[in-house]
């Protein structure tokens, strides 16, 4: 009973040393690992934006329809409700909706829709419907879900002022709205850790000169510039070619602030001895700015990272909703509230404000994750 009622000290130390050992002999990355994964909510939040990503991608796969294709008859039809109950009160394994009839209201002459519940139809995985090009490169007709009738139609959110369905519309808005946050992200942030790195590293003439530049640029308002600029833009350019000058737009003041950051840093750290040290070994200017001064204060980036991220998204969807950034035919978020704007029509159809709560969702996808690699980021302050 002597040895059995002190072994549990012995292996509860055993335990807690190689749990030291294991942080010990840990690489940062590992460190900065085991520290995000423990952060629950920005676990959560990156499976979130990961799904976003992924529908994305695969747009046509995901979407049950062709985002341009519009039934009249269906036009502001209200989202169908899914059933697994038929009217009788039989229970069914497979999903299925009820088609809408559509009637007038006789005082008001206003569109009703009304579920026919004598046909049932039912929802189905791996689909056949709109043909489709994915990525304009494999074609094909299969469709993560939708109805087996591909007569029917399946009103999942609704369909919008023409007869659009508004989830497949969502579905390749995502692709428009979410990438422009991480091609503008990355263009603003890169310029703004090279020209702020060399402000604050060279110093000088050079400083001077930038300063002044980044002075004349966060003089301007943004809002109004956004818009000047966003006017200039041909009318008859293709989707494309808007969609990227509208991230160069987005990107035109974005890198001040974070090179205005960077240059503070770098002022109080170019006078280390690690950074005479690679001075000493013949390191150039832009790698002992990417190499050695950078990663001194990488959790701040890694969180004006995440929270840049968001509004390059605000700033295209507001844009795109006061009828200056992209437009028709192109699909984004900010396209799809643009149809919101009639009072008469939103209070009638409120589903067409459903493209909000996706941007709501990523918007806060993103600060959580923001917040988690922040504390990650810098594990040692954590062990």
């Amino acid at each position: 009973m002597t040895q059995a009622a002190g072994a549990a000290p012995i292996e509860g130390i055993a335990a807690g040393d190689q749990t030291d050992q294991r942080v010990l002999v840990a690489s940062q990355w590992q460190l900065i690992r085991w520290r995000f994964l423990q952060h629950k909510l920005a676990v959560i939040s990156l499976v979130v934006l990961g799904l976003f990503y992924f529908v994305a991608v695969f747009a046509e796969f995901v979407a049950p329809y062709d985002p341009y294709i519009f039934r009249a008859e269906l036009t502001l039809a209200p989202p169908h409700t899914i059933r697994f109950i038929d009217p009788e009160g039989n229970f069914h394994l497979r999903p299925f909706v009820h088609p809408f009839k559509k009637t007038l209201d006789p005082e008001t002459y206003a569109a009703v829709f009304v579920e026919d519940e004598t046909i049932m139809q039912p929802l189905g995985l791996f689909v056949r419907g709109d043909p489709y090009e994915l990525w304009g490169l494999f074609e094909s007709e299969i469709h993560l879900f939708g109805l087996q009738d591909q007569e029917a139609r399946l009103s999942l959110l609704g369909q919008d002022t023409v007869g659009r369905d508004l989830f497949t519309r969502i579905v390749y808005g995502a692709r428009i709205s979410l990438t422009i946050g991480l091609v503008g992200v990355a263009m603003s942030f890169f310029l703004g850790i090279l020209i702020g790195g060399l402000s604050g590293y060279l110093g000088g003439t050079v400083d001077m000169v930038i300063q002044r530049v980044i002075e004349s640029l966060r003089a301007l308002p943004t809002l109004p510039l956004w818009m000047a600029l966003s006017i200039a833009l041909p009318s008859d350019w293709p989707v494309v070619r808007t969609y990227f000058a509208i991230v160069l737009i987005l990107s035109i003041v974005g890198w001040t602030s974070i090179a205005r950051v960077v240059r503070g840093r770098f002022f109080a750290l170019r006078e280390e001895d690690f950074v005479g040290a690679a001075e000493l070994d013949g390191a150039s200017n832009l790698r002992i700015i990417f190499r050695y001064l950078l990663p001194s204060f990488l959790s701040y980036i890694i969180a004006r990272l995440t929270l840049a991220i968001p509004q390059m998204i605000l700033g295209e969807t507001a844009l795109s909703f006061i009828g200056l950034g992209l437009q028709a035919p192109a699909i984004s978020w900010g396209v799809l509230l643009k149809e919101a704007q009639a009072i008469r029509v939103l209070a009638l159809s409120p589903w067409l404000l459903l493209p909000t709560v996706f941007i709501v969702v990523s918007i806060l996808a993103f600060n959580f994750v923001g917040d988690g690699l922040r504390d990650a980021s810098d594990p040692y302050t954590h062990v």
